[in-house]
């Protein structure tokens, strides 16, 4: 073709002056000298912002290199670069390209047109900028683009880095890892190219209709250039629609509707195929578009989108729409019961309910004595009355010591061998509180070079209390049952923003370390451990001067030579810190491993993207009561239908060294990220039998699976499709707006001989009115106990047990157990307590005092459920308050009974043990037991004495009623006596009998 046909003009595309023909513009005056300030302060702001990324950079580069991962750093940086750089040239380079081809092929000659002479104007005044605006917009283009992309980099190391899951999708037949390693960065990259092509044709076609190459209809004929430029990027842009809708088939495979996630009926047999006609009349699209080239309209492109709109809205919408309200709506229970199963078995195995276990409640057609109830109950181990959700108020009155030492809201519960048995026990690490120093002493010297670390490990009994009802110590404040180890805390939970330690040999310690032995005095302590970044260089103490806009860093002579800053100091900071891939649980837990303090945290590989198992939200599955009130346990965010606990970190709390340790090895997820980041995750067998006797089932995972087994407990189709067994979990009957917390205990199911440690939660029916019925359905147990062995985890841990009870011999829910609680009239089995239950509750829930229920304790036995319900009470006004577990509530069927201990309740409960007081209980100490049990006896001989005086008066004999008295003064003396050491007091006679159990407090058969 000639010159003039593509250019529509005689003279090339720059032609012999590009202003002919067009009014030159003023030449301007004399410019005025600008005066130096503003681009001083340009340049000054350009150096701060430089200043302060680069400050940042190198504190991060130091920080990998202090916990040796220096390479996970490298890895994110890189792929974050290589994105961004590669995202920005595209992008920018593409825009840039189409303006300065519209630009070269405009016309040189324009009809002289109304529309053309508002253009001309337009024309002029874009000119002066348009040298600039052809730099300018793509640069800013591709920053944005380069920007945007970055967070793409997990998907981008994910699908580089891919792996089989060995499992076929079974619409496609496609592996798994197609679905989560492949398809998230195929339509990633459908998506950006569709961006840049638009950019492109929107510069490209703005470009041509300002200078005259692109006409609209019915003003003249659009060049030839238009129509190349416009048609190709139309005929890709085109073609990156067909892309997307092919790869929509695959996506179905996630798509959360409202029966289930996955593929249905309806999308397998309608959408399926129209979004592969949606594909074909994609790609007829752009052939029209290219089309448009050779005959010079845009009438055939104008057609093809609006023919791809019109079979988007019949194909792609209504029909598939007609088909669901037509034929699936009538038959759905039929027609999707394969896509059903298919969303059960799929959901089984992304989230691991394939490994429940699932046990049949049997209520024995006889009867169990109470005898046989009793040794059953005694015989369950270490019932945990101290509740780690309820005592961090009780830790800090008696064991803070100064105001600024402090322990988490929420405690937590691991085992200790103690004299070579196994406890439950609930731990805690005392750490600094800032908050807690008096304001006159808040500065930065003592903020972030005094009190730099917590001190101490505490842990208690979980089965133990003090007559008072407060928890029995057996670690820290002076007690010592662990052995040696280092119990200071500079990385914990609480800990300070940063800190600046160490010293020089010889100098004398300046960091607060803990309390001295006599009053007012404290011992001092020099950091001497490895972790955080040394700074004694100046330049070092620049940076961070810079990053905290600190002028102490370089100023103070408390930074020295020898100095190190620790930050990033929360265990879950670090972890995310060196496994970005990871999502992490909500509770991180401390424990005293190999002579160290170290906080446990499990991390979990999750997506979003495995074919037809359910999508979770998990702000709503790992929410409860306790992560609704706590400030450290934490709730997870986002969307998933994967999830394993693939990885179980370590941070030492002294030196806040890391260490990542593979759990789930055969997770396809985990070897792509160790691919990804080789040499950041440790080898199983690299665990410790000290560090795996601490290991434990996380409690966000056991949380989502619960969630889960609300509906897929159910293992048929249509018994998911009816829906008429869903269950639910209770609400927590303390905060009736959230669920009831999972909880750990040690506990036997039907058909096992000897009880484990295990998270619980038990399930109610599902009812849509607050009113419903709330029997127990379900309780699950899942096996927490990782056993002792080096590297190798015990055999049945993580084990899902699941007791599935018929709903017509189903056992009382916790909240129809909390009722009975509240309502009940039967008497404490301390004699010395005169008030009933519920009387008891009411009293102590008013009047200055305030009531606090534990966790409700849930035990299968004998057929039927036993729940232990331990009960607090503090003074609800007045800084020192703080609860102690002063009675505890046992319930059997509907029966009910109450006493200071565990052991009175099941005594209330079941009877007198068969060796006569029930021996020494774990929860009380021997004397209080003891006391209580005098006293008792010292009632029954006030109760004989006055009623064979009483006899004795009746029949006129004066001899025996004197004898009767002086028996009466002397038991009421001894009473009285006794009731003063548990500080109450005894009525005379003619008051209540001695306790004994009442009707209600003696196991029913039904």
């Amino acid at each position: 073709m000639s010159r003039s046909d593509w250019f529509d003009g005689r003279d090339g595309a720059d032609g012999p002056d590009e202003g002919a023909g067009r009014p030159e513009g003023p030449r301007p005056g004399r410019l005025r000298r600008r005066g130096p300030l503003l681009p001083t302060l340009l340049v000054l702001i350009a150096l701060a912002v430089l200043g302060g990324i680069a400050a940042d950079v190198l504190t991060d580069v130091w920080w990998y290199q202090s916990v040796g991962y220096s390479g996970v750093f490298v890895t994110e940086l890189l792929s974050k670069a290589g994105i961004f750089v590669v995202a920005a040239l595209v992008t920018g380079g593409a825009v840039a390209v189409s303006l300065a081809v519209a630009y070269r092929t405009r016309p040189l000659y324009v009809p002289v047109t109304p529309a053309q002479q508002v253009l001309e104007q337009y024309r002029q005044a874009i000119e002066p900028l348009r040298r600039l605006a052809i730099i300018v917009v793509p640069v800013v283009l591709g920053l944005l683009a380069g920007s945007g992309s970055m967070g793409s980099w997990r998907t981008f190391l994910l699908w580089a880095n891919r792996q089989p899951f060995g499992t076929k999708d079974p619409q496609f037949g496609l592996d798994v890892g197609f679905f989560v390693f492949t398809l998230p960065w195929l339509r990633f990259v459908v998506s950006f190219v569709t961006v840049v092509l638009v950019l492109a044709f929107i510069a490209g076609a703005f470009t041509h209709y300002v200078y005259g190459g692109l006409q609209l209809p019915g003003r003249g004929p659009s060049t030839r250039a238009a129509y190349v430029h416009l048609g190709v990027l139309g005929a890709l842009i085109a073609l990156t629609r067909a892309a997307s809708y092919w790869l929509d088939r695959y996506s179905l495979s996630t798509q959360k509707g409202s029966l289930l996630t996955g593929i249905t009926y309806t999308d397998a047999n309608a959408v399926l195929p129209t979004k592969a006609i949606l594909a074909v009349a994609a790609v007829m699209c752009a052939a029209f578009f290219l089309a448009a080239i050779w005959n010079r309209s845009w009438r055939l492109p104008i057609i093809g989108v609006g023919l791809l709109v019109v079979t988007a809205i019949v194909a792609g919408a209504i029909y598939p729409a007609l088909i669901q309200s037509l034929k699936v709506g009538p038959s759905a229970r039929s027609l999707e019961a394969t896509y059903i199963q298919r969303n059960i078995a799929a959901t089984n195995s992304a989230f691991g309910l394939d490994r429940v276990e699932r046990i049949q409640n049997t209520v024995p057609e006889q009867a169990p004595s109470q005898a046989s109830l009793r040794a059953d109950a005694e015989s369950i181990p270490g019932v945990r009355v101290i509740d780690p959700n309820v005592v961090a108020p009780t830790f800090r009155q008696l064991e803070g010591e100064r105001d600024f030492y402090a322990f988490p809201d929420t405690l937590d519960v691991d085992r200790y061998t103690i004299d070579g048995k196994v406890n439950d026990a609930v731990v805690a690490v005392r750490e600094m509180n800032l908050a807690g120093l008096p304001d006159g002493q808040r500065n930065w010297l003592n903020d972030h070079t005094v009190y730099t670390h917590g001190y101490g490990f505490y842990a208690a009994y979980g089965n133990q209390r003090t007559p008072e009802g407060d928890p029995v110590f057996f670690e820290g404040g002076g007690r010592n049952s662990l052995g040696d180890y280092e119990p200071r805390v500079y990385f914990g939970e609480l800990s300070p923003q940063y800190s600046v330690v160490g010293a020089p040999t010889g100098s004398q310690p300046k960091e607060y370390d803990r309390p001295g032995s006599t009053e007012g005095s404290s011992v001092k302590n020099t950091y001497t451990g490895g972790g955080g970044v040394p700074i004694g260089s100046t330049f070092r103490r620049l940076a961070y001067a810079v990053k905290y806009r600190e002028a102490n860093f370089l100023l103070s002579d408390a930074v020295n030579g020898q100095s190190r800053l620790l930050d990033h100091r929360t265990p879950k900071e670090r972890v995310e810190r060196v496994a970005p891939w990871l999502q992490l649980d909500g509770n991180v837990y401390p424990a005293v491993v190999g002579g160290r303090l170290q906080w446990i945290v499990d991390g979990f590989t999750t997506s979003s993207a495995y074919p037809n198992s359910r999508l979770v939200d998990l702000a709503d599955a790992t929410t409860d009561s306790v992560a609704q009130r706590s400030a450290v346990v934490q709730v997870r965010s986002g969307e998933a239908n994967y999830v394993r606990n693939a990885v179980k970190a370590t941070v030492d709390a002294y030196d806040g060294s890391v260490k990542l340790y593979g759990w789930d090895t055969a997770d396809p997820i985990l070897k792509a990220w160790e691919q990804a980041f080789p040499g950041s995750v440790r080898d199983i067998s690299e665990i410790s039998g000290d560090l795996m006797s601490h290991i434990r089932y996380p409690q966000d995972l056991v949380k989502i699976q619960r969630d889960l087994l609300n509906e897929y407990h159910v293992t048929r189709a249509d018994d998911f499709f009816t829906g008429n067994d869903r269950w639910r979990v209770p609400r927590d009957p303390s905060v009736s707006t959230q669920d009831i917390p999972v909880v750990f205990q040690s506990i036997a199911l039907p058909g096992e001989d000897r009880a484990s440690f295990s998270i619980t939660s038990p399930f109610v029916p599902a009812s849509n009115t607050e009113g419903g019925r709330e029997i127990l359905r379900g309780l699950l147990a899942v096996d927490a106990d990782a056993g002792s062995s080096a590297g190798k985890p015990a055999p049945n841990f993580g084990k899902l047990r699941l007791v599935e009870y018929s709903s017509n011999q189903a056992p009382s829910g916790p909240g129809q157990v909390v009722n009975q609680i509240k309502n009940s009239n039967v008497r404490s089995q301390n004699p010395a307590e005169q008030l009933g239950l519920a009387q008891y509750i009411t009293n102590n829930s008013s009047g200055g005092k305030q009531l606090d229920y534990g966790n409700l304790l849930t035990f299968p036995l004998q057929g039927r459920t036993f729940y232990v319900q331990p009960i607090y009470v503090q003074a609800s006004e007045g800084s020192g308050s703080f609860p102690q577990n002063k009675i505890t509530v046992a319930v059997y069927g509907t029966n009910v009974a109450w006493g200071d201990t565990l052991e009175q309740a099941i005594t209330g409960l079941f009877g007198e043990s068969q060796g006569g007081d029930g021996g020494q209980t774990p929860d009380q100490p021997t004397p209080e037991t003891t006391v209580a049990q005098q006293l008792a006896a010292a009632i029954a001989e006030i109760q004989t004495a006055y009623t064979d005086g009483q006899e004795a008066l009746s029949k006129s004999d004066f001899a025996a009623y004197g004898e009767a008295q002086k028996r009466l003064s002397a038991a009421i003396a001894k009473a009285d006596a006794l009731a003063a050491q548990l500080g109450t007091t005894v009525a005379t006679p003619g008051a209540t009998p001695s306790p004994s159990p009442s009707p209600s407090a003696t196991a029913s058969s039904g």
